[in-house]
């Protein structure tokens, strides 16, 4: 049986054991998670370049699931990439352009381009996150023709708001495949 790759794409600090991203990779021998050179001073040539490569070790087209920063990474890629995906789930992305919901570290992928993504695809986001204003999360949702999903009192949707295997995200996921 064929089974649809699924790329874990972290953001900045890489995603913690109790995550969702790392539950779902344990739990799924599709998923597999792109590890950067550097999770604390991350460039986006050099993250660019890593996932380019893991999506074109993929048998098949994968689908992404991004979290925080990697939402930003991937809209980059979909706009320069010449390999296909499946799909994104994008979730909670990080407003890199704003220095008031991101440190200066993440800067180097500012501006996120707002163009439509060449893949279906699904931003999941909070009310309440402190990397991005929920207009700013719906913006984007809107520029790359996502459909969006907002949960209220979600913080950053990772676990220390209380997301581990969180399975409503990975029926989300699941949708997407």
């Amino acid at each position: 049986m064929n089974r649809t790759p699924i790329l874990i794409l972290p953001g900045y600090a890489d995603s913690e054991a109790d995550h969702w991203q790392s539950h779902w990779e344990r739990a799924d021998p599709a998923c597999r998670r792109v590890v950067q050179d550097d999770w604390l001073e991350p460039r986006l040539d050099g993250w660019l370049a890593t996932l380019d490569r893991y999506v074109r070790e993929c048998d098949a087209p994968p689908v992404l699931a991004a979290h925080s920063l990697a939402c930003a990474l991937v809209a980059h890629w979909a706009a320069r990439a010449s390999a296909s995906v499946k799909g994104a789930l994008l979730v909670a992305p990080a407003d890199v352009d704003s220095p008031l919901h991101t440190p200066d570290e993440v800067r180097g992928f500012s501006p996120v381009p707002l163009r439509p993504l060449p893949f279906p695809s699904v931003v999941v986001a909070s009310g309440d996150d402190p990397f991005v204003s929920a207009a700013r999360a719906e913006a984007f949702a809107r520029a790359w023709g996502s459909r969006l999903i907002t949960l209220p009192n979600a913080r950053h949707i990772n676990a220390d708001a209380g997301y581990g295997p969180w399975p409503e995200g990975h029926k989300l996921l699941r949708d997407l495949l």
